[in-house]
């Protein structure tokens, strides 16, 4: 997956005023350039940092606004008031800026000089009421936006602007997403129904349709040489079943999906598409339902949604782009089987074939088995079992004014016995905060059955996404009841309806 940070830049605004004087000034810019330095050279925030002039008066403020709008590069905004900036001067810019914004409340050195601070010193460093006059009025105009309080040097501090980067990244990403889909979704199935022109207005990601056929086209076209190279790099990445092997009696099979695979990769190239569906019940002229090519392309850091699942596909996209660089990965996901033994509760999640390789760092193995559906010839597709540790899974579903992004916090564990005869890549997970409260709120929210599983990003990059696109995000931790969460999703409906409505 290409580096979805390279050539992104967040900027740095910091705020004044014009009273305080030239030589007041050049501390504050000077002050500001190391602070903005700071966040630049720390670890855990992933996009480059770029420091930028002093905001004196409304009218630098609003032209600054409007070339962040304009800059392709930049992703985002980060806001200080180093000093006191009275906030009708931010009206017009705030008002202008259609860029993700962070407030940051520090101050330029951690302590307080008690032995020698002095009103110059006071009249410097005002951010402790300069920050508070901007949030007022960003509040006032309803501006969206995420606040981190504390000095730029700490790790915690870094930590939650590293995070608001990579959902600003992700953001971002999607506004330049084109979606394949090869034919519709699955005929009758309402979760994976939407609005795409209202995804398009809303999310950025241009969502259209292409025959299957097309797809067959470029899948005939490759070439022998290419299908015998990935052939290679198959038996040397992955457990290889003999049958599939060089001289095995499958081999043909194993040479169709990795036809599939560099057919697939070549369409998506070539229309520059971020993200792809495909559907069982319209596979046209291919052979096999794809598994082993979705599965390698997931790894490579494109959405994917079975079924036509477009919503899902756009959440694996953003998974993969805000968690990148991160341990883990990210994957198409559906809840399939329960075990609700009393005290041992959890949940089976696979798919036909299509789950992503990047939630193991076992050697997946490679093997072939028939699939009852589709009415095609055996598919080829990788088999292995989720790491254990922490994960989400997030669910979008079309609500009619809104779309809702659903998210349960879970725990990847071990199967509570091997699986011999189940021929797909599997995760095993225990929900929070309990399984049937986890169900309860899940149905109750109306999520979808496919979700997007992510073991790389955090809840808080989400919550900062769904603030950064004003969407509803209902989460299901080890703090929620039943009671609870039902009320919530009623505030949020109504909340939406009205503002929709206004």
């Amino acid at each position: 997956m290409q580096n979805p940070f390279d050539g992104k830049e967040i900027w740095f605004l910091t705020g004044s005023q014009d009273l305080y004087g030239p030589e007041t000034l050049e501390q504050v810019a000077s002050q500001s350039a190391e602070v903005a330095a700071l966040l630049d050279g720390a670890d855990a925030i992933p996009v480059k940092i770029v420091h930028r002039p002093t905001l004196k008066d409304r009218d630098a403020i609003r032209t600054e606004m409007l070339a962040a709008n304009a800059e392709p590069a930049c992703i985002g905004v980060i806001t200080w008031m180093h000093t006191f900036s009275p906030a009708k001067m931010w009206i017009l810019g705030l008002a202008a800026l259609d860029k993700p914004m962070l407030h940051l409340h520090t101050q330029a050195s951690m302590g307080l000089p008690w032995d020698t601070i002095d009103m110059d010193y006071m009249n410097l460093n005002q951010s402790a009421h300069g920050d508070r006059e901007f949030a007022y009025i960003a509040s006032r105009l309803g501006k969206a936006r995420r606040t981190v309080v504390g000095h730029a040097s700490t790790a915690v501090v870094q930590e939650k602007i590293g995070t608001w980067a990579r959902a600003a990244a992700g953001w971002d990403a999607l506004h330049h997403t084109k979606l394949a889909r090869f034919g519709d979704n699955m005929r009758n199935v309402a979760v994976t129904e939407g609005d795409k022109t209202e995804a398009e207005l809303r999310l950025g990601v241009s969502v259209n349709t292409w025959g299957v056929n097309d797809l067959v086209a470029a899948v005939d076209a490759v070439d022998d040489a290419a299908i015998d190279a990935l052939v290679t790099e198959y038996e040397e990445l992955y457990d290889v079943v003999p049958e599939l092997r060089k001289g095995g009696d499958r081999h043909e099979a194993l040479r169709y999906g990795a036809r599939q695979e560099l057919g697939l990769r070549s369409f998506l190239e070539a229309g520059k598409f971020g993200a792809f569906t495909t559907n069982f019940e319209d596979l046209g002229g291919l052979k096999q339902l794809p598994g082993l090519a979705v599965q390698r392309l997931m790894d490579a850091g494109y959405g994917f949604g079975a079924e036509g699942d477009w919503k899902t596909a756009i959440l694996v996209r953003l998974a993969k782009v805000m968690g990148y660089g991160l341990p883990g990965g990210a994957s198409l996901m559906e809840d399939y089987c329960y075990e609700m033994t009393p005290g041992r509760e959890k949940i089976l999640g696979a798919h036909m074939l299509e789950v992503c390789p990047s939630l193991t760092t076992a050697k997946p193995k490679l093997e072939i088995h028939p699939l009852g559906i589709g009415d095609r010839e055996d598919p080829v597709r990788l088999v292995f079992d989720a790491d254990p540790g922490p994960a989400l899974v997030v669910a979008m579903a079309d609500m009619r004014e809104r779309f809702r992004l659903t998210m349960n916090v879970v725990t990847n564990v071990e199967p509570d016995a091997p699986l011999p005869n189940l021929p797909v890549a599997r995760a095993v997970w225990e929900p929070a905060p309990d399984f049937a409260t986890s169900a309860e709120c899940w149905l109750i929210s109306g999520a979808a059955h496919h979700t997007a599983m992510s073991t790389a990003t955090t809840r808080e990059m989400w919550e900062d996404f769904a603030e950064i696109a004003g969407m509803e995000l209902a989460v299901i931790d080890e703090h929620t009841t039943t009671r609870g969460f039902a009320q919530e999703r009623r505030l949020e409906q109504a909340y939406h309806r009205l503002v929709q409505g206004v």
